[in-house]
C-alpha cells in the first residue's frame, strides 16, 4: 500500500495508532498520513563545509605565521642579531673537471719505523 487511497479502500490501520483514533470512526474514511523519510543529504553537505573551512583557516593561519617568522628573522638578521642559514641535502664536492670526486679506497700504508731520541736532540 503506497498511495493513501490503496490504505483507505484496505480499511488498513497500523496497529499503534488504532489506539488514537476515537471510537464511533468509520475506519474505511481514516487516511493515515506518513512524513516522508529522512534526508542526510543537508548534513553530510554542511559537515564536508565545516572540515573544508576548518582546514583553509588552518592553511591561512600557517602561512601568516610564516610569513610573520621570515619578516621576523629578516629584520634581526639586517640588524646583525641572527643569522638564518638553509642546508638542502648533501652537497657533492667537485673536482677541478667539474665532476663529483669519487671516493678512494684506504692505502695500504707501512708502520714508520721509531725515530730515536736523539735524532731530535740539536
Amino acid at each position: 500500500m503506497q498511495l493513501p487511497e490503496d490504505q483507505m479502500r484496505a480499511g488498513h490501520i497500523p496497529a499503534d495508532i488504532y489506539r488514537h483514533i476515537p471510537h464511533g470512526t468509520d475506519l474505511h474514511k481514516v487516511v493515515i498520513v506518513q512524513e516522508a523519510p529522512r534526508s542526510y543529504k543537508g548534513p553530510i553537505v554542511l559537515a564536508l563545509v565545516i572540515t573544508a573551512g576548518s582546514i583553509a583557516v588552518l592553511l591561512v593561519v600557517a602561512f601568516v605565521v610564516q610569513v610573520i617568522a621570515a619578516a621576523a628573522v629578516a629584520v634581526l638578521s639586517a640588524s646583525g642579531g641572527i643569522s638564518y642559514t638553509l642546508h638542502h641535502g648533501k652537497h657533492k664536492e667537485l673536482s677541478r673537471a667539474g665532476a663529483p670526486r669519487r671516493s678512494r679506497a684506504p692505502r695500504k700504508t707501512r708502520p714508520r719505523p721509531v725515530r730515536s731520541a736523539r735524532r731530535y736532540r740539536k
